[in-house]
Parts: C-alpha cells; structure tokens; sequence
C-alpha cells in the first residue's frame, strides 16, 4: 500500500481541501485501492517523512525534504493542477514498482 501524505502548516484548513481533492482523483484514476491518505502539520511529520512514498504540501517546507515533496498549491489556485497531478502520478508509480523488488 502506498502512503501518501498531505500537509500544510496547521493541518486543518488547506490540507483539508486538497485531500478531498486528491481523493476525488485518486478514484477517478483507480488507485484509491493502492493509496492511503494521511493529513498532518508540517511541524510533525517533518522528522517522519521517510515513511511516507509520497508527499503534497501546501505550505513552505526545509531545504532538506524539499526533493521529497511536491507542491499542493496548485490544487488551491487552480494552476498547474494537471502538471502536479503527473507529478504525483509518477511518484505513485515509482513506489509501486519499487516495492515489487
């Protein structure tokens, strides 16, 4: 099973809003059986995100995961919501034909 974390700073108001909408895509995908949703604050899962195979933030995040995580915004503004969701896409994939090894 794939974990996929979202975040932002409080982990209420806008992690809110992008979970009900990666929800909605994940099913219009078919992988809403794969996937397992997390919502959090940054402030504790910064130390924890080697246990997630994938991370959406809508908040800024450290230096050091920023390679780790993709960008929520777009989901918040309506830009660049198909590019993320490649993104995610990808990301889903890889940690899928990964965990076959």
């Amino acid at each position: 099973m794939i974990k996929l974390l979202i975040m932002c700073g409080t982990g209420v108001a806008t992690s809110t809003i992008v979970t009900g909408k990666v929800k909605l895509w994940l099913k219009e995908k078919g992988l809403d059986k794969e996937v397992t949703l997390y919502q959090s604050k940054i402030a504790d899962e910064i130390r924890r995100v080697d246990n997630y195979d994938v991370i959406i933030s809508t908040t800024i995040v450290p230096n050091s995961i920023k390679d780790k995580v993709i960008m929520g915004i777009p989901l918040l503004t309506g830009m660049g919501v198909d590019d993320m969701f490649l993104e995610v896409e990808k990301r889903i994939l890889e940690s899928k034909n990964a965990s076959k090894f």
